[in-house]
């Protein structure tokens, strides 16, 4: 499917600011790629908004420049995303040079907004890796760049795209289960994946502005969505108990660790050849270690946590996030005034099966969409009559399928309506990190925290895209 640059364009006003409409957003031109410039070149640059757009979407767009504060990988990024357009330590001077269309950012968390506003004043639309940002400053410093500038943003919220998340959305849609009243929703992260937050940067809150931010706005979006709202107050616990300064020893990194015979968390980076070409031989540039002590003193996040968010529609939700869990997953239960639903994925007991947590976390970021399908039940339960199994059609690679459907939204099928609204642009990153934000500031002062004074996005008892 060929687009022009300048339909391209155009389409990406519609994507950012509602699904409701056809969705025909960026802006291409009838003999011109859209002109890409990506800023952060690591793992998730480099592989799914780099190697893998160009791989699956080179008839459509073109990369213009590459940027990065790491000479090092910013070179390895070149070479693994697989183009040859020019490289630059400076964003700015990228922009100028190569005046992209559209800007994609995947540095961290704690500098998307400086990207984010320096494309947007540049005359770019942007496309911002997930969380928008970690802290209300910076989120109200975008939202003021977005009204001045007829520029448009995206966020790559990945988990609506999933179908299992998807057919919950619906069965939601279809009032199955009545009005919504309240969500119960758990996420367990393994000691695998969950373990390796606390190695990189995502374990000090200035960079990644805890988990509560990082991670859980993949799942505070995902509830949002399904329950069609705006959140209200928050109120919230949390704690660093089991890593940090809690371990019984530390060292300077795994690779040089004399604990490692004894380590339950001892990681060899060395048999990660992908790892150790974008990392390891590129620290003595900025000094980023990729297999730092997750006891190290400095980690300042938790490790536990759990909040009650009451939404603008008062529906009420329990949420909590757990980092050390033997195995990897999520549940949710959904309650209406005519029956529940449930939903799971991952959970070893559900099936009596025994996973490879790490192979788990490999699969499911896998970008090469040769994952065989498999199917996953979703318990409907209306009240006074017997439960109704919903087999649902999923795949374990890219984000349970959702990471390519979102490529293909944005890239391939803008005019396609969308009946589950499931772009997301400013106010749908805005709000989900401003659950965390707020759980961060619940946790901090024992008070419950208001959304409507942490931003202008006033709160809205419909989900206003």
């Amino acid at each position: 499917m060929k687009l022009s640059r300048r339909k391209f364009l155009t389409s990406v006003g519609m994507l950012a600011a509602s699904a409701a409409l056809p969705i025909n957003s960026f802006a291409f031109g009838k003999d011109k790629k859209l002109k890409v410039g990506l800023v952060g070149t690591g793992i998730r640059g480099t592989s799914f908004w780099g190697r893998r757009l160009n791989e699956n979407y080179s008839d459509i767009i073109e990369f213009v420049g590459l940027s990065d504060i790491n000479p090092g990988r910013l070179e390895y990024g070149r070479k693994y995303i697989g183009v040859n357009c020019p490289t630059f330590l400076d964003f700015e001077k990228m922009v100028k040079q190569t005046k992209p269309d559209l800007v994609i950012v995947t540095t961290k968390d704690s500098t998307h907004h400086q990207f984010i506003i320096k494309g947007l004043d540049m005359g770019c639309d942007v496309l911002t890796e997930k969380p928008l940002t970690i802290d209300e400053e910076k989120a109200q410093a975008i939202i003021d760049a977005e009204r001045r500038n007829r520029k448009n943003l995206i966020v790559g919220f990945n988990y609506r795209w999933s179908p299992y998340a998807t057919k919950v959305k619906e069965l939601l849609q279809k009032n199955t289960i009545g009005e919504l009243r309240s969500v119960d929703f758990h996420w367990y992260l393994n000691t695998y994946h969950g373990a390796s937050y606390f190695r990189r940067w995502h374990g000090l809150r200035q960079e990644g502005g805890t988990l509560l931010v990082h991670k859980a706005t993949h799942h505070l979006d995902l509830l949002n969505w399904w329950i069609d709202s705006d959140p209200e107050e928050v109120f919230a616990y949390g704690d660093l108990e089991y890593y940090g300064e809690n371990g019984p020893f530390r060292g300077d990194k795994c690779r040089t660790c004399p604990h490692k015979s004894k380590c339950e968390f001892y990681w060899d980076i060395t048999k990660n050849k992908r790892l150790m070409d974008l990392y390891v031989a590129n620290e003595k540039f900025d000094g980023y270690i990729r297999d730092n002590c997750l006891y190290r003193k400095e980690i300042n996040i938790y490790d536990k946590m759990s909040a009650q968010v009451k939404y603008k529609n008062n529906v009420t939700l329990n949420y909590s996030l757990t980092t050390y869990s033997p195995y990897e997953g999520w549940r949710v239960g959904l309650n209406g005034t005519e029956g529940r639903i449930d939903a799971w994925l991952d959970i070893p007991y559900q099936k009596n099966v025994s996973i490879d947590q790490a192979e788990m976390h490999a699969r499911e970021m896998d970008q090469t969409g040769k994952d065989e399908a498999e199917f996953e039940p979703i318990i409907v339960h209306k009240l006074w009559k017997d439960f109704e199994t919903v087999k649902v059609p999923i795949v374990r690679g890219g984000h349970g399928g959702g990471d390519s459907r979102l490529q293909d939204k944005i890239f391939k099928y803008q005019d396609k309506i969308d009946p589950f609204e499931r772009a997301a642009g400013l106010r749908d990153g805005v709000m989900s990190i401003l659950i965390g934000v707020a759980a961060r500031k619940s946790i901090e002062s024992g008070n419950s925290i208001k959304i409507a004074e942490l931003t202008t996005m006033e709160p809205r008892a419909k989900r206003l895209l």
